[in-house]
């Protein structure tokens, strides 16, 4: 979600034509192949010259140039499987044929023990990626792959299979939101540099994995400075739109490098398809201009399938599934955003001359109807749940589930400025109220007696009835919950609470990998009184960080879960610093489900 409440973008670019997209696409093969070799300590893709040995995908038929354009990457591990992806294209860029690819899984960085080999091809119909499933591995082992295609070999990966029976660790690096445009991935490069020292199993990603905008049309001022406008120049729409912009992301070295070094789990949010997207459409789509909705995320699912190392279902929607670390954990991936989400209430539609219609909106607020996840996926999770004997139950999903209730005169400021008041006025009020009341004046009285409303009606807050009844569930099972959340750029730690106030899990929010937060549409507001401002007005709220990019870190062990807030001190500059920001943990057990410091 884009987090601002003012942002209304106008569409007026044509789409990109296939024919255009893989011509562009071989006019990069140069960088690419350079930023693939960028990553320092694995082996640089070649051209020719071969490795000696094999078969290199030869056919038999006429060598062809290619490049490993876009490095490689692996997914969805399981005990004893895991998904290799790479995306290989001919040099010359009026050739179109299919390219034969071989794969290699090994013991051992030298590739001196092969378990598992295959073959494959890359096709102009999935937009030459290249996606298997290496099978017969063994659970909680580390493994090397790369590929071949006649003489070339792509950089070399790691990935590692889950875990099973007694596991004493697991460790997850959580992202969220990376907007090219905005700035460099320093947030990927951080996660990568850390990942052999700290021990990181794999990563995680909770969704805009890349933006849909155009040039220009969301946190894109300092683009052309940094190299980084986006392809193609205009909002994409159509299938070769979105291939070319996961094309240009893929094209980074530091995302490649992460690729290379962890299995990601994945699963998208908005951006992958439109802003505020929901089962039937997105504040980001005009059917007049834009076409027909379902057409559009048709194509981003497509394209998202080509190039994420996700492990495919039969239909290409249905992303949610789960993933085991033996006694240890659960993990549940969670799609909140595509398949079953009814439309966003809004603000505006509730607001007259006398000021918010109460009745009406929380009417609408307590309908059963409305739903984030929907019914079969809801049934799936519940069984989920129900089956694991796990000590920690962890849900992978989009958007904050917490209850963040703020006083009303700052949510319609925020929303329109001069229509309430900010953060620091109400803080002065209050501060007012405490030490002098017979001075309060009426409207400061007013604001103070005002209600308190959910500040982002796109999250679980928007959707109050879903959330209780999951959280009831996960109650009513005894489990030891935790949920993960992005998509608001900001970072956050959340009690979760039922509709009675009782404790049920905890929450553990990202910042973003470039995305602006609330430093950016609360300009005049300190960041850290901000922060310090939010978690005394929002009960359930134990800490937040409303200004900086960053990434967690997830260390779950029988005796706590545990989160570290990673933040890098710049994204305009590829000399950054980093910091360990924040720490917090819940322990399991009933009436130890709560966030308390490490």
């Amino acid at each position: 979600m884009t987090k601002t409440p003012l942002l209304n973008w106008i569409k007026k670019d044509e789409a990109a034509s296939p024919a255009e997209t893989v011509d562009h696409a071989r006019r990069q093969l140069v960088r690419g192949a350079l930023a693939a070799g960028a990553l320092a300590g694995l082996p640089l893709a070649g051209c020719g010259g071969g490795d000696g040995g094999g078969d290199g995908g030869d056919d038999g038929g006429p060598r062809v140039a290619v490049v490993f354009s876009h490095g490689v990457a692996s997914g969805d591990p399981l005990s004893d499987r895991v998904i290799l992806w790479t995306r290989v294209l001919a040099q010359d860029a009026a050739d179109t044929r299919d390219v034969p690819v071989t794969w290699e899984v090994a013991s051992d960085a030298a590739f001196g023990t092969l378990v598992a080999r295959g073959s494959a091809t890359a096709r102009a119909a999935g937009d030459f990626c290249v996606k298997v499933d290496a099978t017969g591995l063994q659970p909680g082992t580390r493994y090397w792959y790369r590929f071949k295609a006649y003489q070339a070999v792509s950089t070399v990966g790691r990935a590692k299979t889950l875990p099973t029976g007694d596991v004493a660790q697991a460790k997850l690096a959580v992202f969220s939101c990376a907007n090219y445009p905005t700035g460099y991935f320093n947030v990927y490069a951080e996660a990568a540099r850390r990942a052999e020292a700290e021990g990181y199993d794999l990563a995680v990603h909770l969704g805009d994995y890349l933006y849909e905008y155009g040039p220009g049309q969301y946190a894109s001022g300092n683009a052309q400075a940094l190299g980084r406008v986006v392809e193609p120049q205009q909002e994409i729409v159509v299938l070769a739109d979105y291939r070319r912009r996961y094309a240009q992301y893929r094209s980074d070295a530091d995302l490649q490098r992460l690729h290379a070094l962890l299995p990601m789990i994945a699963v998208w949010d908005d951006h992958e398809i439109a802003n505020d997207a929901w089962l039937g459409g997105a504040q980001n789509h005009q059917p007049a201009t834009e076409g027909d909705f379902a057409a559009r995320r048709a194509a981003a699912v497509q394209a998202w399938h080509e190039w994420l190392p996700v492990r495919d279902d039969a239909d290409p929607l249905t992303t949610y599934r789960g993933f085991d670390f033996g006694s240890l954990m659960s993990l549940h991936m969670l799609d909140t955003r595509v398949i079953a989400r009814s439309e966003q209430l809004d603000y505006a539609d509730y607001l007259g001359v006398s000021g918010l219609d109460s009745g009406r909106f929380q009417a609408d607020m307590a309908r059963a109807d409305r739903t984030l996840l929907g019914a079969t996926q809801d049934q799936w999770l519940q069984a989920r749940l129900q089956a694991s004997t796990a000590t920690w139950q962890v849900l992978g999903q989009q958007v904050l589930m917490g209850r963040m209730d703020i006083p009303s005169p700052i949510l319609f400021e925020a929303n329109a400025p001069g229509t309430g008041v900010t953060v620091s006025q109400y803080a002065a009020i209050v501060a007012k109220a405490q030490n002098d009341p017979a001075s309060l004046t009426p409207q400061e009285q007013a604001v103070l007696n005002a209600p308190s409303l959910p500040y982002n009606l796109d999250a679980w807050d928007g959707y109050p009835v879903a959330r209780e009844t999951l959280l009831g569930a996960a109650r009513q099972l005894d489990k030891n919950l935790v949920v993960l959340a992005g998509d608001t750029h900001n970072a956050w730690a959340n009690d979760l609470l039922d509709g009675a106030n009782r404790q049920v899990g905890v929450e553990f929010a990202t910042s973003s990998v470039t995305s602006p937060g609330f430093e950016e549409y609360l300009p005049n507001e300190d960041p850290q009184q901000l922060a310090g401002a939010l978690t005394q007005l929002i009960g359930p709220l134990v800490y937040a960080d409303t200004s900086r990019r960053g990434y967690m870190v997830i260390t779950a062990t029988a005796a706590e879960c545990r989160c570290d807030w990673i933040f890098v001190s710049t994204i305009l500059s590829r000399d950054y610093t980093a910091s360990l920001a924040q720490s917090l943990r819940t322990l399991p057990g009933a009436g130890q489900r709560r966030l308390v410091a490490v």
